[in-house]
């Protein structure tokens, strides 16, 4: 027997949990403040952390360790997000936000008191956790208040959201670095993260059918154990002990046969994790597709524009923050605009599509970066990087949302969030053993009767962005070079991934995105089978 939470006040009667209950837009914009208020602390940490890495790095001296600064976050934020979403629907949204939040400051108090770089790791693992809550609840939400057709207007406003932190990110995390100290843009989410607990706790009132779940722990036991299992192999082991090493092919052959297992465990128990019947439908098994393959590209490429910056262009984190604004500006420019245009027109298939080439187009451009590239290249690179990615940001989740039931609304959600940040923590992995193995072999090419002994201490020194410039010519231009050279391969890494989503972009079909007046829809009635010359119309 279920039981209702009161509804918001002028909400009307309890609503059925398969018929659509959505709210005026003054309820919604309510609502909205509330949401945004915990992604925009979500959003920020990830942007304010970018211009510090080279810092903390610098100060650890561990370069060769980056990339899991990055990967502990996305890890436990992308294996935490499905249970999210099905805890979510059991106890409501308000209160499983408000945890995450919580959560979220924990990590971050204990990130900004980290001694060494393994613990700095472990608890951006914290973080994380929280982290993956704030972002799946919040477009979970958006869904059960909100009509498919005027969706992307809301999201538009997310779209914003990540756009205001991608800029003041950048700029806070570097003026905290030049001045009290790169432990400030942890404690800086302390004053941030309670006024959204203020605004969450006072706004954040939704009505709610909660129904009799079984949480899968079981499953989010077995698909963290795969996760990582495949991240140990191919940013650690890989790259530290050899491909073919016992280690390294043990991790691989762990990582796949859990994946196996848990396919298994998710077809036999009754409230799987991650429903596998989601993946009957073509729109939704796209588009999670394609939200892995985006992910890919995109987080583990953009790790690495503030190092070239600091290490190469000799920028302060300050100044390296502002020379990322043209991506901000490009997010911003694409997001909102393809939202309205959504809305108005109900028809979404063509920005996906655009959107692979355009990033395909900016990590061909990046490839070709040099110890000379001037500034101006850099920054139409970036905003082609970021109007491709304002292009899929959010329209990808809601054409996703609008392929599934309503009572699925908050496991699709938290899927498709699950699979984006999948991939974005194998890509930062590979990215960073890709930079870490190629470092090496173009050393071994630069540096004239190179020793081992040389390579190796040249590769040191790169490990930190102090040392690089510390080091003496010719030692120092070899280093660089060797450095630039490895990143022209981590971006051309990507591209195999983009022409793969290019493809689903195009063979994935599109559905009409239902209104107010429309019903729960039949996803296999409403397919609008569109060839690539029909979207491209």
């Amino acid at each position: 027997m279920s039981t209702t939470e009161p509804a918001v006040a002028g909400g009307g009667a309890a609503p059925d949990p398969d018929a659509p209950s959505y709210l005026s837009h003054k309820q919604i914009m309510v609502v909205l403040g509330g949401l945004m208020a915990g992604m925009f602390l979500a959003a920020l940490d990830q942007s304010i952390v970018g211009t510090a890495l080279p810092q903390i790095v610098s100060e650890f001296n561990s370069l060769d360790k980056l990339s899991w600064v990055v990967t502990a976050y996305l890890l436990t934020s992308t294996a935490s997000t499905p249970l999210w979403g099905k805890i979510s629907d059991l106890y409501g949204r308000r209160p499983l936000f408000i945890a995450a939040i919580v959560t979220f400051l924990a990590g971050s108090v204990l990130a900004a008191l980290a001694q060494n770089i393994e613990m700095l790791i472990g608890f951006r693992a914290v973080q994380g956790l929280g982290a993956g809550g704030l972002l799946s609840l919040a477009f979970a939400t958006i869904a059960d208040v909100v009509p498919p057709r005027e969706r992307g207007k809301y999201m538009g406003w997310f779209g914003a959201v990540f756009g205001l932190s991608s800029v003041a990110g950048p700029l806070l995390g570097g003026l905290l670095t030049d001045g009290p100290g790169w432990r400030w843009i942890f404690w800086i989410n302390l004053p941030i993260g309670l006024v959204a607990l203020a605004v969450v706790a006072a706004v954040l009132k939704l009505p709610h059918v909660r129904r009799n779940h079984k949480i899968d722990y079981l499953g989010a036991a077995i698909v963290t154990g795969a996760v990582t299992a495949l991240l140990l192999a191919v940013s650690w082991s890989g790259p530290e002990n050899g491909w073919g090493n016992v280690t390294t092919l043990a991790l691989l052959i762990g990582a796949v046969v859990l994946a196996v297992v848990f396919v298994l465990v998710e077809l036999r128990v009754s409230e799987p994790i991650i429903p596998m019947d989601l993946f009957k439908g073509r729109i939704f098994s796209g588009y999670a597709g394609y939200a892995f393959l985006l992910g890919f590209a995109m987080f583990g490429a953009l790790i690495f524009l503030p190092l070239y910056l600091q290490a190469v262009k000799d920028m302060s984190p300050t100044r390296s923050g502002l020379a990322l604004l043209p991506m901000i500006v490009g997010i911003f420019s694409a997001s909102i605009p393809s939202g309205q245009l959504m809305s108005k027109t109900g028809r979404y298939k063509i920005y996906p599509i655009i959107s692979a080439v355009l990033v395909g187009g900016a990590m061909v451009m990046l490839s070709t970066i040099g110890l000379t590239t001037p500034y101006w290249h850099l920054a139409i690179y970036m905003f082609v990087m970021g109007a491709g990615l304002g292009l899929s940001m959010q329209i990808t989740v809601t054409a996703a949302q609008n392929s599934v039931p309503r009572q699925h609304m908050g496991t699709a959600t938290s899927t498709m969030t699950f699979f984006r940040s999948m991939g974005g923590a194998i890509g930062t992995a590979v990215y960073g053993a890709v930079l870490t193995s190629r470092l090496e072999v173009h050393l071994k090419d630069i540096v004239p009767n190179a020793t081992q002994s040389m390579v190796d201490g040249l590769a040191k020194a790169a490990n930190s962005v102090q040392a690089l410039h510390e080091l003496k010519e010719p030692m120092k231009g070899w280093a660089l070079n060797g450095l630039v050279s490895a990143m022209d391969d981590v971006f051309l890494v990507s591209l195999p991934f983009l022409a793969i989503a290019l493809v689903l972009a195009i063979i994935t079909p599109e559905q009409r995105l239902a209104g107010r007046a429309d019903g729960p829809q039949n996803p296999d009635e409403q397919n609008i089978e569109t060839s690539s010359a029909a979207a491209l119309h």
